[in-house]
């Protein structure tokens, strides 16, 4: 009977942990890949606000998707774990009828405790102790790509993927239930603006940087930086930390400016070369 009830339970972990490694892989699939294809499919477009000149090679892609399997494992593990605290009570869930506006308010209440938590654990991986041994792997990738947004060592994946069981255990033993829906907005929020960080092409309209409206939302030129540099723009939604700590880049605006080019290009007028004589 024990041997029974051991297996049983060994096959309902089996099933958990295949179903969570499908889901953070197929959204890390879905959006890397509809990135990818986007900038494929518009490529003229992509081309005018390349970032970089230097290009990623087959090489480079071979690294960051064979990586990003290694990751998922450990993303796959962490929700496992995540779902076990909830099933025992210790982590708490709001499954009943609530409000959309809950919903909203949480899942912005999970991103800004997920940047302050991205920028801090993103400069220790640095510090001279952590940089090769945790984070060089990522930072391969000087040129970035859609697939590099999970392209990390097996530390760095349990680091990234810490925050959200620790977020939730924070929070429910401060009496707070988080509801199902907040937590799927905030999962697909965060893979998106990933992949855009990495897109390295400049995703955002021209004038981006220069509106207090979005000044203090990151762009892919921004996060790009860093991958080029490695010593400023450690943040990840927003340019806040960056801008209190003093580690943005002194010239992250002007290189914005550079290749966010206006979706429409105005046309000067050309001389009359018989006025000219």
């Amino acid at each position: 009977m024990q041997a029974e009830g051991s297996e049983t339970v060994f096959a309902l972990v089996s099933d958990h942990i295949t179903r969570v490694m499908y889901f953070d892989f197929s959204r890390y699939a879905i959006a890397a890949g509809a990135m990818f294809g986007f900038l494929l499919i518009f490529r003229l477009w992509a081309e005018n606000r390349r970032i970089q000149t230097r290009r990623a090679t087959r090489h480079d892609y071979a690294r960051e998707i064979l990586s990003s399997l290694r990751t998922v494992f450990f993303f796959g593990v962490t929700t496992l774990a995540t779902l076990a605290l909830s099933r025992v009570g210790v982590i708490k869930f709001e499954i009943s009828e609530f409000p959309l506006w809950l919903a909203l308010v949480q899942a912005a209440a999970i991103i800004l405790a997920h940047d302050a938590w991205f920028y801090w654990t993103h400069r220790a991986m640095h510090s001279k102790l952590l940089f090769r041994p945790v984070h060089l792997h990522h930072h391969k990738s000087r040129t970035p790509t859609p697939f590099t947004a999970y392209s990390f060592t097996w530390i760095e994946a349990i680091i990234e993927a810490a925050f959200m069981p620790l977020f939730l255990l924070v929070t429910s033993l401060m009496g707070f239930a988080f509801t199902g829906l907040a937590l799927l907005l905030f999962i697909w929020i965060q893979i998106s603006r990933n992949v855009m960080q990495h897109a390295g092409v400049e995703i955002h309209p021209a004038g981006w940087v220069d509106s207090k409206w979005t000044d203090w939302i990151s762009t892919t030129t921004h996060h790009d930086l860093h991958h080029s540099g490695g010593n400023h723009n450690f943040g990840f939604y927003f340019t806040w930390w960056d801008r209190w700590m003093g580690t943005e880049h002194p010239q992250y605006k002007e290189r914005f400016r550079a290749v966010a080019k206006p979706l429409i290009q105005r046309r000067t007028k050309r001389e009359n070369p018989a006025s000219a004589a």
